[in-house]
């Protein structure tokens, strides 16, 4: 009998959906990438086509992670260990 673990990815391969699943783990890795101020201040809603939509509490948040950006994105690539995430969208 095989493990469900080895059942799943085999499923999750065979789907095609191995892609969508790293991205979504983006947004479960944004409070520990940013940190607690940031987190309090930012929510993350989805991932499409590698570009992840961040919600800002108001514009000065928004100005402020525009300019760390390329930084995030480093970071939250690091984590993920393969290159999911190509840009941050900030409303």
């Amino acid at each position: 009998m095989e493990h469900i673990s080895g059942a799943l990815k085999k499923l999750i391969k065979k789907e095609g959906i191995e892609n969508e699943i790293n991205q979504q783990k983006a947004i479960d890795l944004w409070g520990d990438v940013v940190g607690q101020k940031i987190k309090e201040n930012t929510e993350p809603l989805e991932v499409q086509f590698g570009i992840l939509t961040v919600k800002t509490k108001n514009p000065v948040w928004r100005q402020e992670l525009q300019i760390q950006k390329e930084d995030i994105i480093k970071s939250i690539n690091k984590k993920l260990v393969k290159t999911m995430i190509k840009d941050l969208r900030f409303i």
